[in-house]
């Protein structure tokens, strides 16, 4: 859920009438009774909710919701367009504005992604480790090992915000850690911040000599906005121990592997090369209450500025709102979405 009944209650005071599809917290343990106290009308009907200006959602549209897009309506979540065709092309032909979480950035910063990110990274070192267990096909290896027994070494490609939690998580398990990352600053960050975790520069060539002594490997690789880099081939992957698992974070954004495929929180894992992938889309709705008050705390202060004026206005007050906007009445706005689909993109005008 991307609102709490506290975002609600801020929305309400706004002096905007919020509409809450009945049902819609019970994931994240918020009853349809709380949002109704905080102010907002529960309704039934998904073509209600639809009617209003402003959808403010986690999870992008889905096909049978395709038929509700429509011209001025504004839709801000997550959208991942660069892996999805047939929901840019769907937002295209319905005209309709875009807000896209994971395209809003602060200098360097994804202020709107980094706390899916921290989710995404802690738990992958915790489901990679569960998954190494010999009931679902992994090798039998505890991440962290016991007295007079090596751990296991988890290496983790990518030493951004997900990245970097997921090495926290996998060196306090006790694993020998190891984080890949082409921005040697970072590298410097995670060595400042984690003593113990090793660090090296990202390369092919690096990367191969590490996969046959590797029992865990996480990517977490990105590139806002676009497709992620296709880093691992079928056949490097196979150089991989059987039985070791991997995790790719970045299956979101189509997948860093040759071998990777979406799967879901019901039907987690598959076995490719002899070793188990875990690729699963939205890997924070595992913990929907926490994911849901980390991004309402990131995404409120655009969502009251996009309720009160408006996506182009809303942007000159709060100019990083420009990158999120994606496509804007039948335009795509957002350069590396229309370079994966080899699509027109066109600049956004000014408000």
């Amino acid at each position: 859920m991307a609102c709490t009944p506290g975002g609600v209650r801020a929305l309400v005071h706004d002096g905007h009438t919020v509409l809450v599809e009945r049902g819609a917290g019970e994931g994240s343990g918020y009853t349809d009774d709380e949002y109704a106290a905080a102010g907002a009308r529960v309704v039934s009907a998904a073509e209600e909710v639809w009617s209003a200006d402003l959808i403010y959602k986690v999870k992008e549209p889905l096909p049978e919701e395709y038929p509700l897009l429509r011209p001025g309506l504004m839709v801000f979540t997550f959208l991942h367009l660069a892996a999805n065709r047939q929901l840019t092309e769907a937002m295209l032909r319905a005209r309709t504005t875009g807000i896209a979480y994971e395209t809003i950035r602060v200098g360097n910063r994804l202020p709107l992604l980094e706390p899916m990110s921290e989710i995404a990274g802690r738990m992958s070192a915790v489901v990679g480790s569960y998954y190494l267990g010999e009931p679902f096909g992994g090798r039998g290896v505890l991440v962290s090992g016991v007295t007079g027994v090596l751990p296991a070494r988890v290496v983790i490609i990518g030493g951004g915000t997900a990245g970097s939690h997921a090495a926290r998580m996998a060196f306090g398990m006790g694993a020998e850690v190891v984080v890949l990352e082409v921005d040697v600053d970072k590298l410097r960050q995670i060595e400042a911040a984690m003593p113990g975790v090793r660090t090296l520069f990202s390369t092919a060539h690096n990367l191969e000599v590490l996969l046959p002594h590797t029992d865990l490997l996480i990517s977490a690789v990105l590139v806002p906005g676009a497709k992620a880099p296709k880093l691992l081939s079928r056949q490097s992957l196979g150089q991989m121990p059987p039985g070791s698992v991997f995790v790719d974070i970045s299956i979101d954004q189509g997948g860093s592997s040759e071998t990777s495929r979406p799967t879901t929180h019901d039907d987690p894992i598959y076995v490719e090369q002899n070793v188990v992938h875990y690729c699963v889309t939205n890997m924070p709705g595992a913990y929907p209450r926490t994911a849901s008050q980390a991004l309402m705390h990131a995404t409120l202060p655009y969502a009251r500025a996009l309720a009160a004026h408006g996506a182009l206005a809303a942007a000159a007050r709060l100019p990083e709102l420009r990158g999120g906007i994606n496509t804007w009445d039948g335009h795509l706005t957002c350069r590396p979405v229309a370079e994966a689909h080899g699509l027109t993109y066109e600049d956004l005008p000014a408000a």
